[in-house]
């Protein structure tokens, strides 16, 4: 029943986003005459990867995060570009991780449904099945129909993605540039760190050094610091992982935001959005913390809002048949009209 209701709302919420905040006509029944299976598909290649990979459905999801963040929810992340490409921009390099499901995915739809779906809609329906199959969260219609963009933005990831030690305000700025609300999506959004790994890279600082005097972060629980420093001694392995959830690591809930609350958040981004003196999160992270409905309702409607961040549609953009680069007959048009334009 629970999962029924989410669904509905995340109907409901997709129509209301077709009049208002998208110019793009994404709905949930896009495949539905093409490709009716492309879910279950996408399903059984990501239930076979976890078998093997615990962690890569919180890997998947922040690959569609990140995608959307720039230039918008176009498979743009997925480009093989050593020039521009975003898999080499600082916040995702040696990072972002899942490319070779996302390509299995593709093969298993290109086999089934030739040149149908698109990466950026493989992208939002694996982080769907993600949250909901693998760990336990809630579930929804996903809104379709992207197309793939033809090129990448490093210079854009490198500004426009969040990054784990983020003030408040600059995790403000970084949802505003892309249209997202400053509170209740900043807050339902960094719920999706109830599951997954990070590297102690991304937390070390809070340990040894915070403010580059030797010193540690104030808002850092003391027992928790302690269990972070065995994990991640001072000049040790930086690439070793930790899970961002201490409670639940794997499963999908509102815990993360009762972490935040006894000041066990393992990013500083994250601890931010409870202690920011007078910060309107605060509210949100309580709300959350002792309503786990409250917050699966919110993150859907989060979610499919992301996931409408400048799609492109119609006749935008691309099928692509491989994830990793633009179709070869796109890369001979290009150059024809450059050609076209020279002469």
């Amino acid at each position: 029943m629970a999962c029924f209701q989410y669904i509905v709302a995340a109907l409901c919420f997709a129509v209301v986003l077709e009049g208002s905040l998208s110019k793009a006509q994404l709905t949930p029944t896009f495949y539905d005459g093409t490709c009716p299976n492309v879910t279950a598909i996408i399903r059984q290649v990501l239930v076979n990867a976890s078998f093997s990979d615990p962690r890569i459905g919180a890997s998947l999801i922040r690959l569609h995060f990140h995608d959307c963040f720039v230039q918008g929810c176009d498979a743009s992340i997925l480009l093989d570009d050593p020039v521009n490409g975003e898999k080499e921009a600082i916040p995702n390099n040696n990072s972002a991780r899942g490319y070779e499901v996302i390509d299995a995915m593709k093969a298993a739809l290109e086999s089934a449904c030739p040149n149908t779906v698109s990466c950026a809609d493989i992208l939002a329906i694996a982080s769907e099945q993600s949250v909901s199959t693998l760990a336990g969260g809630p579930s929804w219609a996903v809104p379709v129909g992207r197309r793939d963009g033809f090129t990448a933005n490093r210079t854009l990831a490198n500004s426009n993605l969040p990054g784990f030690n983020n003030t408040l305000d600059r995790l403000k700025d970084r949802f505003s540039n892309v249209g997202l609300n400053t509170s209740i999506d900043l807050v339902a959004l960094s719920g999706a760190h109830t599951f997954g790994r990070a590297q102690c890279l991304t937390f070390t600082s809070r340990l040894y050094n915070f403010t580059g005097v030797g010193d540690t972060d104030p808002t850092l629980n003391a027992t928790y610091l302690e269990e972070l420093r065995q994990i991640c001694p001072q000049g040790g392995n930086s690439s070793v992982l930790t899970n961002l959830d201490p409670t639940t690591p794997d499963g999908f809930d509102n815990n993360y935001f009762t972490n935040l609350q006894v000041n066990r958040g393992l990013l500083r981004s994250d601890q931010n959005l409870f202690s920011t003196e007078g910060a309107d999160t605060i509210e949100i992270v309580n709300r959350f913390s002792s309503n786990q409905t409250a917050f699966f309702e919110s993150f859907v409607e989060s979610m499919i809002r992301m996931g409408n961040i400048s799609p492109l549609t119609g006749t935008e953009g691309e099928i692509r048949s491989n994830c990793r680069a633009v179709n070869s007959a796109t890369i001979r048009s290009n150059s024809d009209a450059a050609l076209v334009s020279s002469i």
